[in-house]
């Protein structure tokens, strides 16, 4: 007697009908290009990290194009502590020396990359590491930030100006799932590095790519259209609108929808923000009829 013979009829009409659901999504995603930026809150457990590890790999597996950009705010600032250097915040970023530029590449192309890509591969040899310094991906220059109507300088931070998806695209062609740290090196300066925002790395990696999808993983449900009333939450928006929510947003959610209205802007189908504090919302987002989250489009 088989095992399938045991299996309840109920139980198994159900997941039958979960896979069937996902059948649109599958068709439409099959061989296109998807941009996951990870990061923050969606690390903070060894579960959460498997859980994403197995949508990364589930994606690939079913002939989508998975590309993963993290970044690593939590760690890096544990680092900094650990080795008694000072961590300091204007308006919302972090300032970032000489000294730290060193570590914040420690952490997120020595520790995490390598880290993220360990799980994705304990499901089959498919991913490979990538640092936004390789072979020209990301190009950077150095950016402040407006403090009190004053420009305030933060140090070895910068933007990502210049994208070559080249490599990217290489080992996509290869069947390998990219994971790629958010760091940049400066134009202006050869040989030297920048801390970018992996949001914004992230948005224009997908722009570069004509990435079918952009999908920021964040800490909250999604965008709340007037924040802290938790019954105003968005599922769905065009970029006409956010455009005249976006001075009204909450100070941390600007780059990440920010992130999500250039992306859309410039060619990729839709972006979404999803809750990475949710196991599985990668697969929850792209696999089912009302996702999770909020996903804006052109309009």
């Amino acid at each position: 007697m088989t095992d399938l013979q045991h299996t309840d009829p109920a139980e198994a009409a159900v997941k039958a009908a979960t896979l069937i659901e996902s059948l649109p999504w599958l068709k439409k995603f099959r061989d296109r290009i998807v941009v996951v930026k990870y990061g923050g809150n969606a690390m903070i457990s060894d579960e959460l990290q498997d859980a994403f590890a197995q949508d990364i790999a589930y994606l690939r597996y079913v002939g989508v194009q998975p590309v993963v950009v993290h970044g690593g705010g939590p760690q890096i600032s544990n680092m900094l502590d650990r080795l008694a250097i000072p961590s300091e915040f204007k308006g919302g970023y972090r300032v970032t020396s000489t000294e730290a530029i060193s570590v914040v590449r420690m952490v997120l192309t020595g520790h995490i990359n390598p880290q993220l890509v360990a799980k994705i591969n304990s499901h089959g040899p498919i991913a490979t590491g990538l640092s936004g310094e390789d072979a020209g991906l990301f190009g950077g220059r150095r950016r402040g930030v407006v403090v009190d109507g004053e420009e305030v300088d933060l140090g070895r931070v910068g933007n990502v100006v210049e994208v070559d998806p080249t490599p990217v695209l290489d080992h996509l062609a290869a069947g390998r799932i990219p994971v790629v740290s958010s760091i940049a090196p400066d134009l202006d300066n050869p040989g030297a590095s920048l801390n970018v925002n992996a949001d914004a790395a992230a948005s224009a990696l997908a722009q570069a790519l004509g990435a079918e999808k952009l999908v920021v993983l964040t800490d909250v449900p999604g965008l709340y259209a007037d924040w802290p009333n938790r019954d105003s939450l968005v599922s769905h928006l065009t970029t006409t609108r956010l455009r005249e929510l976006l001075p009204s947003l909450e100070s941390g959610m600007i780059p990440k929808m920010r992130a999500c209205l250039d992306a859309v802007e410039s060619g990729v189908r839709a972006a979404a923000i999803i809750d990475g504090r949710v196991p599985h919302s990668v697969l929850v987002e792209l696999f089912t009829s009302e996702g999770i989250g909020t996903e804006v489009v052109s309009g």
